[in-house]
C-alpha cells in the first residue's frame, strides 16, 4: 500500500521584495541615463579648466597681482583691464576690487574678497557633488543589472546574463571615472583658485597703508577639509 502524497506548497510571494525589486527595475534606465549626464558635466568642467589653463600660460598672459593693482589704480579703466584675468571669476572680483577703492565703505574691499570665496565655493560644488555622486550612481547601475541576471542565471539563459553584466561593469566604470575625475578636477581648481586670491591679498596689501587681515574660509573636497 503506497503512502499518500502530501502536497509541499511553495513559498508565499514576498510583497516588500516584490516591491524593491519593481522599483530598483524601473530605477535602472534613469541610473545610467544619469550616469551618461554626469559624464557630459565632467567633460563640460573639464573644457571649461583647459580654457582656464590656456588664460594662464598663454604669451603676454598678466599675473594676477598685476592686473588687479593696475585695476584699482585705474578704476575707469577696469574693465579692460580684468579680461587678462584667468578666469571669470578673477575677472569679477578684480572689478570688484576696482569699485571698492572708490567706495567710502571701510569694509567695501573686504566684502570684495569674502564674495570672490563665496563663488569659489559655489563652482567648486559641483565638481564636488560629482565626487560623490558618480560612484554612488555607478554603484547603483552595477547592482540593478544583477538582479535579472542572476534570474537568468538561474533559467540557464547565459546570453542574458552576459548582457547584464557587461552593464553593470560599463556603470562601474562610469562611477570611478566621473569620481575619479571629478576630484582631480577640484583639487586643480582649488590651488588655482587659492593662489588667485593670494595674489589679490598681496595687491590690496600693497595699494593700502594699514590692509586688514582677509579671514578666509575653509575650503572641503568631498568631505576633506583644505
Amino acid at each position: 500500500m503506497s503512502l499518500p502524497t502530501i502536497p509541499i506548497p511553495l513559498a508565499a510571494s514576498d510583497p516588500t521584495s516584490d516591491a524593491l525589486s519593481g522599483l530598483a527595475g524601473l530605477l535602472e534606465v534613469p541610473v545610467h541615463v544619469l550616469a551618461v549626464v554626469l559624464l557630459a558635466v565632467l567633460a563640460f568642467e573639464t573644457g571649461g579648466l583647459v580654457m582656464e589653463g590656456w588664460r594662464r600660460v598663454r604669451p603676454r598672459a598678466r599675473p594676477v597681482e598685476e592686473t588687479a593693482a593696475r585695476a584699482m589704480a585705474y578704476p575707469f579703466d577696469a574693465a579692460a583691464i580684468a579680461r587678462g584675468t584667468p578666469s571669470s571669476l578673477t575677472e569679477r572680483t578684480v572689478l570688484d576690487l576696482a569699485a571698492a577703492v572708490q567706495s567710502p565703505r571701510d569694509d567695501a574691499v573686504e566684502n570684495a574678497l569674502a564674495r570672490y570665496e563665496l563663488r569659489i565655493q559655489r563652482k567648486l560644488d559641483r565638481t564636488r557633488i560629482l565626487v560623490r555622486s558618480g560612484p554612488a550612481l555607478g554603484l547603483m547601475g552595477t547592482l540593478i543589472p544583477l538582479a535579472p541576471g542572476l534570474s537568468s542565471l538561474g533559467d540557464g539563459d547565459y546570453q542574458q546574463l552576459a548582457g547584464d553584466l557587461k552593464t553593470a561593469f560599463a556603470a562601474t566604470v562610469v562611477g570611478i571615472l566621473v569620481g575619479t575625475g571629478a576630484y582631480v578636477l577640484t583639487l586643480l581648481r582649488t590651488r588655482n583658485y587659492t593662489e588667485d586670491l593670494a595674489s589679490l591679498e598681496r595687491a590690496v596689501a600693497a595699494g593700502q597703508a594699514h590692509p586688514q587681515p582677509h579671514q578666509r574660509m575653509e575650503t572641503t573636497i568631498g568631505g576633506d577639509a583644505l
